[in-house]
């Protein structure tokens, strides 16, 4: 549905795009939509971002409180406290090149970090799993999940940050969930 805007490429079809701003996304879901003859991909809200990653558990990652470079794609050099120091592979790598989270998620720490829908709000308590946070008065976007180039801490599930919508950079993607 047009061309790979990616940075890294060395992995092929397998690489999670990356260099794609929220703009661009919302552009692909609509392609998408349009495509498909139904209005139900979008991104994630930052809820249900959250609530996925976490896949059931209340550790700071999905496999535990610590993150090691065998179990995602994040700077090993900085592991959290406690934690064994692991790989820094300085890009992104294959799609599922580790194992899932308890839900059968992949990469939802580590590789690329990814856009949500909602508007960034200052504080985040959680909340309704579907309901969009944040106010459209804001000028920035959320993003979960860490990236190849974050420390371990940085890939936690809780681990929240934003961006203008029109950003894009080398370790920033996304991922669609379906409503029905």
């Amino acid at each position: 549905m047009g061309s790979n805007p990616s940075h890294f490429k060395d992995c092929g079809d397998n690489c999670p795009v990356e260099m794609v701003s929220w703009d661009d996304a919302q552009a692909f879901i609509r392609k998408l939509n349009q495509k498909e003859g139904i209005n139900k991909y979008r991104l994630p809200t930052e809820s249900e971002w959250e609530y996925a990653a976490r896949a059931g558990t209340k550790a700071p990652f999905a496999f535990g409180n610590c993150l090691s470079t065998s179990q995602a794609n994040y700077d090993g050099n900085y592991p959290l406290k406690g934690c064994s120091k692991g790989t820094f592979r300085k890009k992104t790598v294959s799609v599922g090149s580790f194992s899932p989270n308890g839900w059968g998620l992949y990469d939802m720490h580590g590789n690329v970090k990814e856009w949500c829908q909602d508007w960034y709000a200052g504080d985040y308590q959680g909340g309704s799993v579907t309901e969009f946070t944040g106010s459209a008065s804001s000028s920035t976007r959320i993003f979960r999940g860490g990236s190849w180039s974050y420390e371990a801490c940085d890939c936690r599930s809780a681990n929240r940050d934003n961006f203008s919508p029109d950003n894009r950079v080398n370790d920033l993607g996304f991922r669609l969930v379906r409503a029905e």
